[in-house]
């Protein structure tokens, strides 16, 4: 390259990319002995429960309230969306729980604890819009009473939660889209970053039998 030549800004971004995360963080054929933990299964296992989420998302919005409602297929796929989703907030409270107790924004990996906080925020509202286009009477009760609520702070004209059409775009397009940036940027981080040791992983100043950071 001359001098006169300017190194181009993708050639920058793939040097910024093999600087933070090389193939070997990003696809590791070795962990630290300390993940086989318990503790280190449940972001694993929201991840899991996450991907359910969405497959059977996807099916239920191309086949709509008519087939859910009253199909057995439909029942069954409705269903798995709605128990899934209940055990994907029960893994990522354990792991978000333990990651706190576990101080997981040690060796800078603040933004990785931030993204994962607000990740939990993104997945919360996802599901408050996704009980509000149940198309059944809970949906309907929900709605009107959160309407009064979202009023009372002066939302209600801008977030009208008995607009069936605005909280199913928000539900099956926006607040996913938000999640799922999140998600992947969260698991990015902690590969580029490592996984948080334990705190009692090092002793004196050196390392526990079998860890590799």
């Amino acid at each position: 390259m001359s001098s006169k030549e300017k190194e181009l800004w993708t050639a920058k971004l793939r040097g910024v990319w093999q600087r933070n995360l090389p193939v070997e963080k990003l696809l590791p054929d070795t962990q630290p002995a300390y993940v086989s933990s318990w503790i280190y299964t449940f972001g694993v296992l929201t991840l899991s429960s996450l991907f359910v989420i969405i497959a059977s998302g996807v099916v239920l919005a191309f086949e709509g309230p008519s087939w859910y409602h009253l199909s057995n297929v439909g029942h069954f796929v409705n269903s798995l969306h709605f128990w899934s989703v209940q055990l994907f907030f029960i893994f990522m409270v354990i792991h978000l729980w333990g990651k706190f107790w576990m101080a997981a924004w040690r060796g800078r990996r603040v933004a990785t604890w931030m993204t994962g906080g607000i990740a939990f925020v993104a997945s919360i509202a996802t599901a408050f819009t996704g009980y509000l286009v149940q198309t059944n009477f809970d949906s309907q009760w929900i709605s009107f009473e959160a309407k009064d609520g979202f009023n009372s702070v002066g939302v209600g004209a801008w977030f009208t939660v008995t607009n069936l059409g605005q909280m199913l775009l928000l539900h099956v397009a926006f607040l996913p889209l938000i999640l799922g940036v999140l998600t992947i940027l969260h698991v990015l981080l902690v590969r580029a970053k490592g996984v948080v040791p334990p705190i009692d992983a090092f002793d004196n100043g050196k390392k526990s039998k079998g860890a590799r950071t």
